[in-house]
């Protein structure tokens, strides 16, 4: 114990070094991840502290800060069906907040991190206090100092002025330099289902001042949401998840302003969805625009469902159609999504001509599962190498696709839902009809 006690202690002095020595310190390994459950056993630390990542950055639901009720079909308060009436998610108190993150702060895999890494974050919602709550969440400004304490954020620091969580950091000596730039999509982000803003008007000029600014060799957009694909395009109408997708205007905005910059080098990474996987887009910028989602530390999609079972995940992954998802040989399965425990790493390799990044979604081993590896010059608009028939390919959004291909996943469900009953009905019809023949039977005799 004093030995951890003495590393964390280490940390904070590591923190400020790096802190003030940003512009000098090259980067070259960064690793990055989200949705981790302070009350679930977390073992991917290990694997994150074996890449040894220089900067590791928290891309959102870094707590479960509300309560989740239990499914309730029956009763006064229902929180599924439609017939509900009640929220299946309700806010934790502050004190309540604040032990669940101090918990998480505890976690000996992550103190080991923060001796030997910078730790950056932002927030998505469930350590912003609400399941899919926006700006209308009423204890968002209490919530943003425990996110920045849970960090620790500086005292005289900007973020614990303004409203919102947004920051960026440059790393690294000129002509080596790599931005980060971590958005705020929950505390101006306006309702779901309006096209409204995800950032609001602050965050939106603070934006373009960033992108405008210095340039730097790379720059990675931190995005506790999905920027690139649109799953929901797809698995509607049996459920929806969120995404800058979903708000169309503001997803083009945030393309026209990367576009308009002329900032070369950029690239996403986001959260939330329970499942790794990479996407692109061709045609936002002068070159291919890549998300790469690393989701979750501990909460993942095939979890939900018994290891004999786990296949039927896989199998609705890879059947659902998504045309920005980037498939290729380094995919460990066929729809090349990963639905376990999984953390992102950033490997920039500055001595090979061109500059090399190799990006991957790996393991609670630390073995990839899904990458890509990007020349440089690939993210300049100048030497655009893309062919046409990839252009196609990663240009056509999911809400374009041919309904029957768009919809295909719900006529899947709800067929197979059509058949189970017809079967149901079958089996009561041949129950009624043999119970007959043997009350007939019986009479007889």
């Amino acid at each position: 114990m004093e030995r951890l006690v003495a590393a964390v202690l280490a940390a904070g002095v590591l923190q400020v070094l790096l802190a003030t020595a940003d512009d000098h310190y090259l980067l070259s390994r960064i690793a990055f991840g989200s949705c981790a459950n302070q009350s679930a056993p977390q073992p991917i630390w290990d694997a994150i502290n074996k890449f040894d990542p220089q900067v590791f950055i928290w891309l959102g639901d870094n707590i479960y800060g509300d309560i989740r009720r239990p499914f309730i079909f029956l009763g006064k308060e229902r929180t599924i069906g439609p017939w509900q009436n009640a929220p299946r998610f309700i806010p934790s108190s502050s004190s309540e907040m604040l032990s669940r993150y101090n918990s998480a702060k505890n976690v000996p895999g992550y103190l080991r991190l923060r001796a030997k890494a910078k730790v950056v974050g932002t927030w998505d919602d469930h350590d912003y206090g609400l399941n899919d709550a926006g700006k209308e969440f009423s204890a968002k400004s209490t919530n943003q100092r425990l996110l920045l304490d849970f960090l620790d954020e500086p005292q005289d620091s900007p973020r614990r002025k303004q409203a919102g969580v947004y920051t960026s950091y440059t790393f690294g000596p000129p002509g080596k330099q790599v931005k980060i730039i971590l958005l705020d999509t929950r505390y101006h982000r306006d309702p779901l289902s309006s096209d409204g803003s995800v950032l609001g008007d602050s965050q939106w000029s603070w934006l373009g001042k960033e992108l405008r600014g210095p340039p730097s060799a790379i720059t990675i957009i931190g995005s506790s949401i999905q920027v690139i694909s649109n799953l929901s395009g797809t698995t509607g109408p049996l459920f929806y998840m969120e995404s800058w997708g979903r708000f169309p205007k503001e997803r083009d905005r945030l393309f026209k302003l990367i576009n308009d910059s002329k900032r070369d080098g950029v690239f996403f990474i986001s959260g939330d969805v329970h499942f790794g996987e990479i996407t692109r887009y061709d045609c936002a910028a002068g070159y291919p625009l890549y998300d790469i989602t690393s989701s979750g530390l501990t909460q993942a999609v095939e979890k939900v469902l018994p290891s004999p079972l786990r296949f039927v995940v896989r199998f609705l992954a890879w059947f659902t159609p998504s045309t920005m998802r980037v498939k290729n040989q380094n995919c460990r399965y066929r729809s090349c999504t990963y639905g376990e425990p999984n953390f992102g790493a950033i490997q920039i390799n500055w001595d090979a001509s061109p500059v090399n990044l190799k990006i991957q979604v790996r393991d609670i081993n630390g073995l990839p599962v899904t990458g890509v590896d990007i020349s440089l010059s690939e993210l300049q608009a100048w030497n655009r190498t893309i062919k046409a028939g990839q252009d196609q390919r990663h240009c056509t959004l999911e809400v374009k696709l041919p309904w029957i291909v768009r919809y295909r996943l719900a006529i899947l469900v709800y067929s197979v839902l059509a058949l189970l009953l017809l079967a149901l009905v079958g089996l009561i019809c041949a129950v009624t009809l043999a119970c007959r023949v043997c009350l007939k039977k019986c009479k007889t005799d």
